[in-house]
């Protein structure tokens, strides 16, 4: 019977910091830019956009339709960003296992 209350006991703590550091990435922020950098977004570890540059000279050729094409492949790099990240630092605490309802 100990042994099963250790493994209760790594699980209760390994919750603890997988919950901590889940907690932390959600509050950083992650920035990616398109366009060679005309366009910068920045978004937070729970994928909301914090944050939208967009340089002057893109405006200029007033092709629209390129400027949504750079806020979208910005937006979306960030994102991706922020969830590899996320995992990343996860899996590194929970030795790889996925772990239902935490991340």
């Amino acid at each position: 019977m100990r042994n099963m209350n250790d493994i209760l006991r790594q699980a209760q703590v390994m919750q603890n910091k997988l919950s901590k550091l889940q907690n932390e990435l959600n509050e950083r922020t992650y920035e990616a830019s398109s366009g060679g950098g005309m366009v910068k977004a920045v978004v937070s570890g729970k994928q909301e956009l914090r944050g939208l540059t967009i340089d002057p000279k893109a405006l200029e050729g007033g092709d629209v339709e390129m400027l949504q094409d750079l806020i979208m492949a910005a937006v979306n790099e960030a994102g991706r960003i922020a969830r590899e990240t996320l995992d990343r630092e996860m899996s590194a605490i929970s030795g790889g296992i996925r772990l239902p309802g935490v991340f």
